[in-house]
């Protein structure tokens, strides 16, 4: 019988983002472009909670491209919201990681979204993850 108590956790994190003035269309909203900014910050900070870096990784050949990206959107951020952005690692395989986002301000729910990276080496072409990544979410 297997122990559900010991089942392995998706590794979560939370980022704090606040918006910015540029980041605003005329009408002080947050501008839809820069929830992929926002998504990708907050994943770099997950990998940095980690231990781990884009920075080693690319130094290394390995590098992350997005292969598919949703977003929707739930209602509106405005510009100086603090927003909070949990991302978490939804699932992995050898060559892909998949990633699922919940922005939120003040319990708010301003949207959702997922993102698909593959590993590519310096020529774009598929790779396996680095040893080191998979021995870490291991």
């Amino acid at each position: 019988m297997k122990d559900e108590s010991k089942a392995k956790q998706p590794l979560t994190g939370q980022s704090q983002i606040r918006v910015r003035y540029a980041e605003t269309d005329k009408m002080g909203l947050l501008h839809h472009a820069n929830y992929l900014v926002y998504f990708e910050q907050a994943r770099t900070e997950l990998l940095r909670s980690q231990g781990l870096t884009y920075r080693e990784m690319e130094d290394q050949g390995f590098f992350l491209v997005i292969t598919n990206v949703e977003v929707r959107f739930k209602s509106p951020a405005h510009y100086d919201d603090v927003l909070t952005v949990k991302t978490t690692v939804a699932r992995t395989t050898p060559v892909r990681i998949e990633h699922s986002y919940e922005v939120t301000c003040d319990g708010r729910a301003i949207a959702e979204g997922k993102t698909t990276l593959a590993c590519v080496d310096r020529n774009g072409k598929l790779q396996a993850l680095p040893a080191w990544f998979q021995a870490k979410r291991a």
